[in-house]
C-alpha cells in the first residue's frame, strides 16, 4: 500500500500565452472560478478555460489595448473597455457582439455588472462613472464627484449602491435610487485599487497602495477596522463566500484577514507576483496573474489555511444558497435585502439629460458589424457555452476541486531516494486527476526556483534566493557516497568563503553604525551616514526599511537619496535595482502632485524675491567687473602719462644740459 503524500497548500496550476503582445488586463468569473477572460495590447479578448492551454474564443471590435474587464453573474456576457474610452459588450453563449458604448474620453479604468439587471458600470480615467442600459444601448447616468481615475467600481449585493475607488485617496458611495452620493470615506493616504462588498453584512473593504486594508461599516458610515502591517500595495481583495474572513492578494502572497478586532489569520507564501483577480470554489482561491504576453493561475488549498478563531473550515456547496453566520459581539450588522427574483433590476435609476443618453446610430452599427468572435476551439466552447442540459452549465457547478500536487522533497532526501520508488509517486497523481488530462505532471514540476528574485523577499524562506545546496556540494560518484558527515558538508561550503564573511562582518559593523545614529536622531541623518560610508549594501539595507514606512520620505531625505537611487538603477545586481526602482516609485507617489503642480503652474503675478535678489546680485557683479575694468584702464592711462611725462622731462634736461655750455665756446661771442 502506498504511503499519503504530504500535497502542497499552494501551487502553480497553469501558464500560457495569452496574446501576441502584452497582456493589459484580466478576470475571473466568480460564479464558476473556472472561466477566464484576458485583454491585451493586441487589442482582442481571449476567452479560456482556467486548467486547458487553448483559447477558446476571441473576441475582436476594439481598436486599441484592452484596459478593463467584467464577467456578468451567470457568466454568459463579457463587458471589454479600451485606452480609447469605448465599450463593447459580448454575448459568450451567442458568440457574438450584443452592444457598442460610447462616452468615455479617456481610458476605461473599471467596469462591472450589475447583480440582477442589465446595467453595467464603467470607470474612466476622464473620472466620470456612467450607467449604461444593455438593452437600450444608452447612458442611464453619469455621477461626478472623483477628481482623478476610478481604479474599481463594485455593486452593492443588493443592487442599491455602487462603490467607487479611485486614484484621489477616496471612497465613494453611491445611491442608485436617489441618483446621488451617499458618502464619502477618506482616510487612505494612497490611491485605493480594489473595494469588495461584505457578501451579506453591511460592510466595505477596501485596499489601497498606502499598504492598508480598511473596513467600513455602512450603517455609520465610519472605519471599522485598519491593518496597517503590509509591505507591499493591496492588489485585490475578496470575502469568503459565507463572509468569515478577506483574502487579500499582495506581492507573492494570500493573507486572511478579521476585521473585529482586527488581526491576520494566515499567512501563505504564494510565487504568484503581481496577482491580479481572486475567485473561491469547491473550498479553493484561485488567482491569476500576468506578465508581459504571460498569464499563470494559481491554487491555494483553504481547507489548510486558518479562516477564523471558530468557525470549521468545512466544504462549500455552491447550488445551496448561503445563510448568513450569527453576528456575535460588536459585528451586529445590517443584512442585505437581496430582491425574490433573479431578473429583477433596480427600481428606479434616475435619468439625465437627452444629451447625455445615447440612441443607436449608423456608426455604432458599424462598429458591432466590425466586432466578431472567433471560436478558436469549437469542442470547448460547445462544452462550456452549449452544454446539452440547460441546468447544467459548463465549467460546471459539480465540478471537482484541481488535484493538489505533492511536496518538494528535501534535496538530500531526493538524492537518497533509490529509483525503483520514483513509479509510486508518478502511480498517485493519475488517480486524482479524473477529467481532464492536462492537469498532470506540469503542475507538479513548477517550482518556485523559475520565479523571478521578489521585490519584497519573504523573511521565512526554505532555501537562498538563485542558489542551490547541490552547486556547493561534491558531485556523487556512487550511490554509496550519498550521505555526507555534517563536518564534511560544511567544510566544503566554506572553502573559498573568507572572502565572504569578512564583507559581511564589515557590512554588519557598518549597519550597527548607522542603526547607533538613527536611534540617537532623525532618519535624514542616519541616511548621511549610511551614504557617507560608500557602500551601496548599506543603502540598499536602510531604504530596504524606509520604504516600508511612505511617510517617513520628505523632500530633504529625496535630495540625499536620489543620486543614490541613480547609482542602484545602475547597478548590475537585481535586488539593488529592484530597492531603487521601489524607492523611486514611494518618491513619486508621495511628491508627484507637488511635482506637477510646480511644473504645471503658470508664472507669478506678484514679485518673485528669489529672481530679484539673483538679478540684483548680477547687476552687483555687472558693476564690480565694470568698476574694474576701468580703473584698470585708468592706471594703465596713468602709467603711460607717467612714461609720458618722464620722457619728456628727460628730454628737457639734455636741452638744459647743452644750453649751459661756457661763453667762449660760444661762436658769437
Amino acid at each position: 500500500m502506498a504511503e499519503a503524500v504530504a500535497t502542497k497548500t499552494a501551487w502553480k496550476l497553469h501558464e500560457i500565452t495569452a496574446h501576441s503582445s502584452n497582456v493589459s488586463s484580466l478576470v475571473l468569473g466568480k460564479t464558476s472560478g473556472r472561466l477566464l477572460a484576458t485583454g491585451g495590447d493586441d487589442c482582442r479578448v481571449n476567452i479560456w478555460s482556467v486548467n486547458k492551454p487553448n483559447c477558446i474564443m476571441s473576441l475582436t471590435g476594439h481598436t486599441s489595448p484592452i484596459e478593463s474587464l467584467q464577467v456578468n453573474t451567470n457568466e454568459k456576457l463579457i463587458v471589454a473597455g479600451s485606452q480609447s474610452g469605448s465599450i463593447r459588450v459580448w454575448d459568450l453563449e451567442a458568440a457574438k457582439i450584443l452592444r457598442s458604448l460610447l462616452g468615455h474620453k479617456a481610458n476605461i479604468c473599471s467596469l462591472d455588472f450589475h447583480p440582477y439587471g442589465s446595467i453595467v458600470a464603467s470607470g474612466s480615467l476622464d473620472t466620470n462613472i456612467k450607467l449604461w442600459d444593455v438593452r437600450k444601448k444608452s447612458c442611464v447616468f453619469r455621477y461626478k464627484g472623483h477628481t482623478e481615475a476610478v481604479r474599481c467600481l463594485r455593486f452593492s449585493p443588493d443592487g442599491k449602491w455602487l462603490a467607487s475607488a479611485a486614484d484621489d485617496h477616496t471612497v465613494k458611495l453611491w445611491d442608485l435610487v436617489a441618483g446621488k452620493l451617499v458618502f464619502e470615506f477618506t482616510e487612505h493616504t494612497g490611491p485605493v485599487n480594489v473595494v469588495e462588498f461584505h457578501p451579506n453584512e453591511y460592510l466595505l473593504a477596501s485596499g489601497s497602495s498606502d499598504r492598508t486594508v480598511r473596513f467600513w461599516d455602512l450603517e455609520k458610515f465610519q472605519v471599522v477596522s485598519c491593518i496597517e502591517e503590509e509591505a507591499t500595495p493591496v492588489r485585490c481583495v475578496l470575502f469568503n463566500p459565507d463572509g468569515c474572513c478577506l483574502y487579500s492578494g499582495f506581492q507573492d502572497s494570500l493573507r486572511v484577514y478579521g476585521w473585529e478586532p482586527e488581526r491576520c489569520f494566515d499567512v501563505v507564501l504564494v510565487n504568484w507576483g503581481k496577482v491580479a483577480d481572486l475567485s473561491v470554489r469547491n473550498n479553493q482561491l484561485i488567482g491569476v496573474s500576468f506578465a508581459q504576453s504571460t498569464v499563470s493561475s494559481f491554487v491555494v488549498d483553504l481547507s489548510r489555511v486558518t479562516k477564523s478563531d471558530s468557525i470549521p473550515h468545512g466544504l462549500i456547496r455552491d447550488d445551496e444558497p448561503l445563510v448568513p453566520p450569527t453576528p456575535t459581539g460588536s459585528s451586529l450588522r445590517r443584512i442585505y435585502d437581496r430582491p425574490s427574483t433573479s431578473c429583477s433590476k433596480p427600481q428606479r435609476v434616475k435619468h439625465n439629460s437627452e444629451s447625455e443618453r445615447r440612441s443607436p446610430s449608423s456608426e455604432d452599427d458599424r462598429d458591432e458589424k466590425e466586432s466578431k468572435a472567433e471560436i478558436q476551439n469549437p469542442e470547448d466552447y460547445n462544452e462550456i457555452f452549449q452544454p446539452k442540459n440547460a441546468i447544467c452549465r459548463t465549467p460546471p457547478r459539480n465540478s471537482e476541486p484541481f488535484p493538489a500536487p505533492p511536496e518538494d522533497e528535501p534535496i538530500a532526501a531526493k538524492e537518497a531516494v533509490k529509483p525503483t520508488r520514483a513509479p509510486d509517486v508518478q502511480m498517485l497523481l493519475p488517480k486524482q486527476e479524473l477529467p481532464n488530462p492536462v492537469q498532470r505532471p506540469p503542475i507538479a514540476s513548477s517550482a518556485p526556483l523559475t520565479r523571478a528574485e521578489p521585490l519584497v523577499i519573504p523573511a521565512a524562506r526554505n532555501e537562498p534566493i538563485g542558489l542551490k545546496a547541490s552547486d556547493f556540494l561534491p558531485a556523487v560518484k556512487s550511490q554509496s557516497q550519498t550521505e555526507l558527515v555534517d563536518e564534511e558538508a560544511i567544510s566544503q561550503i566554506r572553502k573559498g568563503h573568507e572572502t565572504m564573511c569578512v564583507v559581511l562582518t564589515s557590512r554588519r559593523k557598518n549597519l550597527d553604525t548607522v542603526q547607533a545614529v538613527w536611534s540617537s536622531s532623525d532618519v535624514k541623518n542616519s541616511v548621511d551616514s549610511a551614504v557617507a560610508i560608500n557602500d551601496l549594501s548599506v543603502v540598499v539595507d536602510l531604504l530596504n526599511i524606509v520604504n516600508q514606512k511612505p511617510s517617513l520620505w520628505k523632500l530633504d531625505l529625496c535630495a540625499i537619496v536620489l543620486p543614490q537611487v541613480e547609482k542602484l538603477l545602475q547597478s548590475k545586481y537585481e535586488s539593488y535595482v529592484q530597492t531603487g526602482c521601489t524607492s523611486l516609485k514611494l518618491i513619486l507617489q508621495r511628491f508627484l502632485p507637488l511635482i506637477t503642480d510646480i511644473l504645471a503652474a503658470p508664472p507669478s503675478v506678484g514679485v518673485d524675491i528669489t529672481r530679484e535678489e539673483r538679478i540684483c546680485c548680477g547687476r552687483a557683479r555687472g558693476g564690480e567687473l565694470v568698476r574694474r575694468s576701468h580703473q584698470c584702464s585708468r592706471s594703465g592711462m596713468c602709467n603711460r602719462r607717467k612714461r609720458t611725462q618722464e620722457w619728456v622731462l628727460g628730454g628737457l634736461r639734455v636741452n638744459a644740459t647743452s644750453s649751459h655750455t661756457p661763453a667762449s665756446h660760444h661762436p658769437h661771442t
